[in-house]
């Protein structure tokens, strides 16, 4: 996250939690923390998942592994280099189209939310390597930027351009016009990746919107923005109607594979908060429209003006290519140089601990809690008529005939056998037996028994 923002300001986010706001005063304000970024309980790993995504899709599309990348927990426009803002405390869009750049010339970043990408514009304003190009509402509204301009500074010229809006953004005119902007910028920019931001408070219906669009006016944006077969980024963003966010990306992530799906939604636990309709798509207010033709030919105008003022397609002169965000493994291991030392993520992967086994533990003959190198001996029944079994903790017990009952060894059922020293070995001599040969063949039976019936050195106590 420091490739971007400031060292002090990502210790801060790191440091700070709701029960010590009172200790970071000067700092809240200092980062703009406090008021529309509230602090909660998570927030540092929040970022973390939040900017990890983005730039492990950004790894992806630059390795070639996928044609789409999509991370909906993204889409952070508005934070600043060392301040949050909107909501948005890292701006996971300009760390991912900085690794973006690693390996591609020109890239184009797309903002259909409604509020102005503003962070990500202030991020590449005085470069020409990245292109932006928002539709959203200006004027009285925040953050309060983006109008209708194309800076050039000394560097170079820098890549804005910035659709807005009067008050109601439409289906129809959300088509016409705005695909012919990015058809042009397409063919004067020439991108070779894209970044899409689809922020859903632009949705007919949004608590902090005020927007008319459809899922399918929407997503008309993602859908012919993938017909270039370019490299293709695509991120969440704002969205305040939950419901309606959840029929949002699920219909644009449809559309990023191709597919059709039904507007019937299926059976779920949360299948009461899409009443009353429980349908995908949603209809569309009957707010009137207060752009009027004019209003948008005049602003088609003026942004295809700017676009000619630009340089066609920028070159980026050679350089080595700074190294990955993220490394790859090879799923092959044979193919690793030996010499080269493996990552610690790697080395942990081959471990494997003892409690992620699933299996019982006497499952089987050849079960873990067994550790004594001897053969398992199957398990038998008591003998007919012996109810002499050993029991666990007892060191001796008189049996049927006097004879001496053999404790379990707490290390398990193979090791030699131990009797009580308390018990007289001249008594334990069965009636009618043969002296000493006698006594031996009785110890050596009670072996055999105690060793079929022995327990797990779980179980077993001295």
């Amino acid at each position: 996250m420091t490739k971007y923002h400031s060292d002090d300001y990502i210790r801060f986010l790191r440091s700070i939690r709701p029960d010590n706001m009172s200790e970071y005063n000067k700092q809240m304000q200092r980062f703009n923390v406090g008021e529309d970024c509230p602090v909660f309980d998570g927030l540092y790993e929040f970022c973390q998942l939040s900017t990890g995504g983005s730039v492990a899709g950004a790894v992806k599309l630059n390795k070639q592994a996928t044609d789409i990348a999509v991370n909906w927990a993204g889409g952070l426009h508005h934070a600043k280099k060392s301040e949050a803002s909107g909501f948005c405390y890292v701006n996971d869009i300009v760390l991912a189209i900085l690794e973006l750049l690693k390996y591609h010339q020109r890239v184009l970043y797309i903002d259909v939310d409604i509020h102005h990408g503003d962070g990500v514009e202030e991020a590449f304003y005085t470069t020409d390597r990245v292109m932006t190009c928002s539709f959203h509402k200006y004027g009285e509204y925040f953050p309060g930027t983006g109008d209708l301009r194309v800076s050039c500074t000394a560097m170079g010229c820098s890549r804005m351009s910035c659709a807005h809006v009067c008050q109601y953004f439409l289906f129809h005119s959300f088509c016409s016009r705005s695909l012919q902007l990015i058809s042009k910028v397409m063919e004067m920019y020439q991108p070779s990746a894209v970044v899409l931001q689809c922020g859903a408070d632009s949705l007919s219906g949004d608590r902090l919107g005020c927007f008319n669009l459809t899922l399918k006016g929407h997503g008309k944006c993602a859908e012919f923005v993938r017909r270039y077969n370019l490299p293709l980024l695509q991120l969440g963003g704002g969205g305040y109607t939950i419901r309606n966010v959840a029929r949002c990306w699920t219909y644009e992530t449809a559309v990023a594979l191709g597919v059709d799906i039904a507007n019937e939604l299926p059976y779920n636990d949360y299948f009461e908060y899409f009443g009353p309709d429980f349908k995908l798509h949603i209809s569309p207010s009957n707010m009137a429209n207060q752009n009027t033709p004019e209003y948008l030919e005049k602003i088609r105008t003026r942004l295809f003006e700017n676009l000619r003022m630009l340089p066609h397609a920028p070159g980026v002169q050679m350089q080595p290519i700074p190294e990955d965000a993220m490394d790859q493994e090879s799923e092959d291991e044979d193919k690793v140089n030996p010499d080269e030392r493996i990552s610690i993520r790697a080395s942990e992967k081959r471990v494997a601990c003892d409690e992620e086994f699933s299996d019982s533990e006497d499952e089987g003959e050849g079960r873990r809690d067994n550790r004594s190198h001897r053969p398992k001996k199957h398990r038998k029944g008591p003998a007919p008529g012996s109810t002499g079994a050993a029991t666990p903790g007892a060191n001796a017990a008189a049996t049927p005939g006097g004879g001496a009952a053999v404790a379990p060894s707490p290390t398990g059922g193979d090791d030699e056998a131990r009797t009580s020293p308390a018990v007289d070995v001249k008594a334990a001599v069965p009636a009618g037996g043969d002296g000493p040969q006698a006594l031996k063949k009785d110890v050596d039976d009670k072996d055999d028994k105690k060793m079929d019936t022995s327990t797990s050195d779980k179980d077993a106590k001295p």
